[in-house]
C-alpha cells in the first residue's frame, strides 16, 4: 500500500509539473517555440524511481507518517535529490489544523532564512556579469546601510552576505517585527557600537544582509523580487515560487502558521519586508529543483563558477558545533559562504541552511558531488523534523542508523516559538 501511494504521488507530480511548465517561454533555448515546455525541466521536475538507489525510501515515508503524527506537527513536506533527479516528493498532514486539506507536493510553504541563498546566488550571477563586485564597499550599492565610525565604506558586499558587518547577531530584528522599516533601520546602525573591524568576525544579521537586496534591484533597475523571478525562478522552472505575501496567500494550496500547539497563527509580513534575508515562498518540488540547481544540474542557469563562489567555506563558525552537538559524532568543520553554510559530514563536504520564521520551519542540504540531498518544509514551530536532514545523510552514506528526528526516545525534541528569521537547530535554539 505504501509503495502504491508513493507511486501516485510521483504520478501527480509528474502530470502537475508537465501542465505547470507547459506555458514557460524557454530562456535557454530560444528557437523553441513560445508555449512549448522545456524537456529538461519537465524531466527534471518529475519523479525518476530508477535514481532511487541508496535511501530506503519506505522506511523513510513510515518515519516521516509517524513525524507528522506527532502533537507539535500540523504539515509537512519533504523532497529528496539522488543523482541529480528527484525522487521522492510527498506532503504529511494538514495545511491549517484540523481543516481536512491535506499537505501534498503542491502546497506552498515559506522558507524563511533558506532565502538567503537566493540573495547570495543572484548577487554572484550580476558579478560574473560584472554588475556587482563582492569585493566593492557596501554604500556604493545599498545607501541606506550606515554602519558604526563608517564602516559602510570599509564592509563590502561580501562581507554583507557573509554576515561579517561587526553588528551583534540579529541586530533589531525586533525594531522590524515591530513595523519599523528595514531602511530606517539600517540607517540607526550607525549609532551602535562595533563588535569588530567588518570582514574579521561573523555574527548572523538579518536586516543588515537585506541591504543585498537593495544592491542587487539598484543595479538591475528592477525590485528584488522581479529581478530573482526573471533571473532565477522562471528559467530554473520554479513556476510556484515568489517572494511576497501575496505570492504565498494566492497559491492554490498554501500552508498556514501554527505554534508548537498546533495554534493557528496570524501571517506576519516582517520578513517579506527583508526579501534577501527571508522571503522566498515555494512548494516542495520547486525547492527541490532549486536544490538540483545548486548541485549544478542547471549550468545554462547556474554555471560552476557561480556555485563555487557561493558554496566556498569563507568564515569559519565554529559555534555552530555547540549549537549542533547532538550530530557532533559525525559533524564537523561548519563554515559560512555567501548566503550557504557548509560542513564536513562523516568525510563529505555538504552544503546548506536552515529557516525559521514563526509559524515556519525549512531546511536544504546536500551533497554537491553526489549531487544528492534532501529539503523539507514545515509550519508549525517545532524543530524536531529537523533531524530529517541527518537521517537522509545517514542514508546516502551508508552510515548506521541513528534516530536523529528522536521518533523512538519517548519525548519530543525542546522547541520554541521564534518570532524572527533565524536558522534552528534540531534542539529548538535558534541561531545566526
Amino acid at each position: 500500500m505504501e509503495r502504491q501511494f508513493q507511486i501516485g504521488v510521483a504520478g501527480f507530480a509528474l502530470v502537475v509539473a508537465a501542465v505547470a511548465l507547459a506555458g514557460q517561454r524557454p530562456r535557454a533555448a530560444p528557437e523553441q517555440a513560445a508555449g512549448q515546455a522545456r524537456p529538461d525541466l519537465v524531466k527534471l521536475a518529475s519523479i525518476s524511481t530508477t535514481n532511487r538507489h541508496s535511501i530506503d525510501y519506505r522506511a523513510l515515508d513510515e518515519r516521516l507518517r509517524r513525524m507528522a503524527e506527532k502533537p507539535t506537527m500540523v504539515g509537512l513536506a519533504v523532497g529528496i535529490v539522488e543523482g541529480g533527479r528527484i525522487t521522492f516528493l510527498n506532503g504529511y498532514g494538514e495545511t491549517l489544523a484540523d481543516s481536512g486539506e491535506k499537505v501534498t507536493p503542491q502546497t506552498v510553504f515559506r522558507w524563511a532564512s533558506v532565502s538567503k541563498g537566493v540573495a547570495g546566488t543572484m548577487a554572484a550571477k550580476l558579478a560574473e556579469e560584472g554588475k556587482l563586485d563582492f569585493g566593492a564597499p557596501i554604500a556604493r550599492y545599498a545607501p541606506t546601510l550606515k554602519l558604526p565610525g563608517g564602516n559602510e565604506q570599509r564592509a563590502t558586499l561580501g562581507d554583507v552576505l557573509s554576515h561579517r558587518l561587526g553588528l551583534y547577531r540579529n541586530a533589531y530584528d525586533d525594531k522590524l517585527e515591530a513595523g519599523e522599516s528595514p531602511s530606517l533601520i539600517r540607517q540607526m546602525y550607525a549609532s551602535l557600537a562595533s563588535l569588530c573591524a567588518p570582514g574579521t568576525c561573523w555574527s548572523y544579521q538579518n536586516i543588515a544582509f537585506d541591504s543585498s537586496s537593495e544592491a542587487i534591484a539598484r543595479v538591475a533597475g528592477k525590485p528584488y523580487q522581479q529581478v530573482v523571478a526573471n533571473r532565477l525562478f522562471r528559467p530554473l522552472g520554479m513556476t510556484s515560487a515568489s517572494v511576497t505575501r501575496e505570492g504565498l496567500e494566492r497559491s492554490p494550496s498554501w500552508a498556514r502558521p501554527h505554534t508548537v500547539g498546533r495554534r493557528p497563527l496570524e501571517l506576519s509580513d516582517a520578513y517579506y519586508r527583508v526579501p534577501a534575508a527571508g522571503g522566498v515562498n515555494s512548494n516542495i518540488k520547486d525547492m527541490a529543483l532549486w536544490m538540483i540547481a545548486q548541485m549544478g544540474g542547471m549550468p545554462e542557469v547556474l554555471d560552476k563558477k557561480v556555485l563555487d563562489q557561493i558554496h566556498a567555506p569563507l568564515v569559519a563558525t565554529p559555534n555552530e558545533l555547540g549549537r549542533l552537538r547532538k550530530f557532533r559524532e559525525r559533524l564537523d568543520q561548519p563554515y559560512y559562504g555567501y548566503g550557504w553554510r557548509s560542513y564536513v559530514y562523516a568525510g563529505h563536504r555538504i552544503i546548506g541552511h536552515r529557516g525559521g520564521v514563526n509559524g515556519y520551519r525549512s531546511l536544504i542540504l546536500f551533497d554537491p558531488q553526489l549531487r544528492s540531498g534532501v529539503v523539507a518544509l514545515w509550519n508549525s514551530n517545532t524543530s524536531q523534523p529537523g533531524g530529517l536532514e541527518f537521517e537522509v545523510m545517514d542514508m546516502l552514506y551508508g552510515l548506521p542508523f541513528r534516530d536523529w528526528m528522536e521518533l523512538d526516545q519517548g519525548g519530543v525534541a525542546p522547541v520554541g516559538t521564534i518570532a524572527s528569521v533565524e536558522e534552528v537547530n534540531s534542539g529548538g535554539d535558534t541561531r545566526g
